[in-house]
């Protein structure tokens, strides 16, 4: 069996596949246009279809010639609000929109997958599920497709789920990388407004200034994570936007800031989500006004079932050589919502270098306008997925 020749062979559609995602981008849960190329794409393969109602998912079903367990593999369809600045012959042609973090090579790879391992249905001890996912970015994707049964969609719960990540940077071309237990943060999202009394700017004694109180548990906040939370059980809390005020004489009535918060463990996430509130709500009190803090709790960790990423290291070294592979040492402080699949089924999680850069390190990063993913990785992401699921079945 050798996935990567037959892979090989087929690297001509998968490349015109996600080329034609890239040109034609789709945000958050409504995917129609990727949800129709993927369905084209899949036609004549022996799957069992199942279409989502909540997004324009796609769950398909390959079962095998015997029974056995179920593995899962998954991609994301969806695309970024970002105004795409480069000069590829293949750029979107929305602007506004572009596939920034490379979830087009995602989707057509897992393609790729579903028909590597269609061709060997006969081989399979068990079933494979293959998992089209929508709204990565925004809107719980993953979370709609569980609640409608992606992890069940065989017939009985998933034995083992694996998903692949290209990166722009970060990684050589071709290299592969993963990590045993936490691999990805959690993600939270802290909100304050902070309440005062306006008034004119030249007379602030006689208005409750919400401003510099606001700005006051900013900066507060970055005490929070220094002195209250271990360095080796770290947290990242970035304020991304405060607004407050119309006009330079004028003081507001209220000010409003919003902050994401990225954590590793559920100790780290319930102490920030208990002691950041209350640090606001002090804070104002303190100076007579007053704040409404709402922590909300969006994606959790990204943890990796320690044996099965053992065996998609064991995998990559096999398939393409120890130098294609290298052990991460420390998790990513990013957020995948795949790590709601993980909570309920065993699996790993993987990244892909697939930068343009003879040198990774000048390349711009994921989310970036001129974030730009050599679809010449394409054949061997496909041919590593539908190895990881041949494999398993294989073991049982």
């Amino acid at each position: 069996m050798d996935f990567r020749e037959q892979a090989a062979a087929i690297e001509g559609e998968l490349v015109a596949l996600r080329r034609e995602l890239h040109r034609l981008p789709e945000i958050g849960l409504d995917l129609p246009g990727t949800q129709a190329a993927v369905l084209a794409a899949l036609d004549g393969l022996p799957l069992e279809i199942t279409l989502g109602k909540a997004a324009t998912s796609v769950t398909a079903v390959l079962r095998g010639g015997g029974p056995g367990p179920v593995v899962l593999l998954r991609g994301d369809m969806d695309a970024l609000p970002v105004v795409e600045e480069n000069d590829a012959d293949y750029v979107s042609s929305r602007v506004g929109t572009m596939h920034a973090c490379g979830h087009d090579l995602h989707t057509a790879g897992l393609v790729g997958a579903a028909k590597l391992l269609a061709a060997h249905r006969d081989e399979l001890n068990g079933d494979v599920v293959f998992m089209f996912q929508p709204g990565e970015e925004s809107g719980d994707g993953a979370g709609h497709m569980i609640d409608e049964g992606v992890l069940d969609a065989a017939g009985r719960r998933a034995d083992a789920a694996y998903g692949l990540h290209v990166m722009s940077d970060r990684l050589p071309r071709g290299v592969f990388t993963t990590k045993p237990g936490p691999m990805m943060a959690a993600i939270s999202a802290l909100t304050v407004k902070v309440v005062g009394a306006g008034g004119h700017g030249s007379r602030p004694h006689t208005a409750l200034d919400p401003i510099p109180v606001a700005a006051e548990i900013v900066t507060a906040l970055q005490t929070l994570v220094t002195r209250r939370f271990s360095v080796f059980d770290p947290i990242v809390l970035t304020v991304g936007t405060f607004h407050a005020g119309t006009r330079h004489n004028i003081i507001p009535d209220s000010a409003v800031f919003e902050a994401s918060v990225r954590t590793f463990s559920e100790e780290a996430l319930a102490l920030v989500e208990r002691e950041s509130v209350r640090l606001a709500e002090g804070i104002a009190a303190a100076h007579g006004l007053t704040a409404e803090a709402a922590f909300v709790r969006e994606d959790p960790a990204t943890v990796n079932d320690p044996a099965e990423a053992a065996f998609v290291a064991e995998t990559v070294r096999d398939l393409f050589g120890d130098a294609r592979y290298v052990e991460m040492t420390d998790p990513v402080t990013g957020s995948e919502d795949f790590s709601r699949v993980l909570e309920q089924v065993p699996g790993s999680y993987l990244f892909l270098g697939a930068t343009v850069k003879d040198d990774f390190r000048e390349a711009a990063s994921n989310h970036s306008p001129r974030a730009a993913f050599d679809d010449a990785v394409l054949a061997d992401g496909a041919a590593l997925l539908a190895e990881l699921a041949f494999r398993r079945l294989r073991r049982g």
